[in-house]
C-alpha cells in the first residue's frame, strides 16, 4: 500500500465512525513524523463562537491514534491502536479551524516501539498533540499515551 492509499484508507476510516464523521476531520498532512488533521470551526462552534473543548481535545486524539496507526503499518505490522491516557491543556479559545498535529514525545523513538509491539505482541508510545491559534501559539495541547496490540492470526 502506497503513502497516499494509506492516508486515503485512514480518512475512510475516521469518516466510517458516525462521531468522528460529524466532526467533518480531514487528513491536512502527514511527514512521517507528525500527522496532521484540520476540522471547520462551523462543526464544532460552542457558545462563546469559540471552539468546543471537546472537539479539541477529541480532534487531537484522533491525530495521535492516525500517528500511531500509520507507523504500526509502516512498520508493516498489524495491530490494533488505543489510548491510555491523555492530559490536556487548554491554553486560549480558538475562534478558527482546527488544525491538530501529533508528534511523537521527544524521549520516543518509533523503532523501538515498533520492535517491542513485533516481540511481545504490545508496545506503549508517547505522543503530543497540538492545536496553534492562527498566531502560531497555542490554543490547546495534550501529552498522551497510546497502545498497540498486535492481532493475532486467529483474530484477523
Amino acid at each position: 500500500m502506497t503513502l497516499d492509499d494509506s492516508l486515503r484508507a485512514l480518512e475512510a476510516y475516521y469518516g466510517s465512525m458516525p462521531p468522528v464523521a460529524a466532526m467533518d476531520v480531514s487528513v491536512a498532512g502527514y511527514d512521517g513524523d507528525s500527522l496532521r488533521l484540520h476540522a471547520p470551526l462551523s462543526s464544532h462552534v460552542n457558545d462563546k463562537g469559540s471552539a468546543f473543548g471537546g472537539s479539541l481535545v477529541s480532534v487531537m486524539t484522533l491525530a495521535a491514534w492516525g500517528l500511531v496507526t500509520l507507523r504500526v503499518e509502516q512498520a508493516g505490522l498489524d495491530a490494533e491502536v488505543y489510548v491510555a491516557d491523555s492530559t490536556v491543556r487548554y491554553r486560549a479559545p480558538l475562534l478558527g479551524d482546527l488544525e491538530a498535529e501529533a508528534t511523537l514525545d521527544d524521549a520516543g523513538d518509533w523503532s523501538t516501539f515498533a520492535r517491542t509491539l513485533r516481540e511481545r505482541g504490545r508496545a506503549r508510545v508517547a505522543l503530543t498533540a497540538r492545536i496553534a491559534l492562527p498566531d502560531g501559539s497555542t490554543a490547546t495541547e495534550m501529552q498522551a499515551r497510546y497502545v498497540a496490540i498486535r492481532r493475532s492470526a486467529a483474530d484477523a
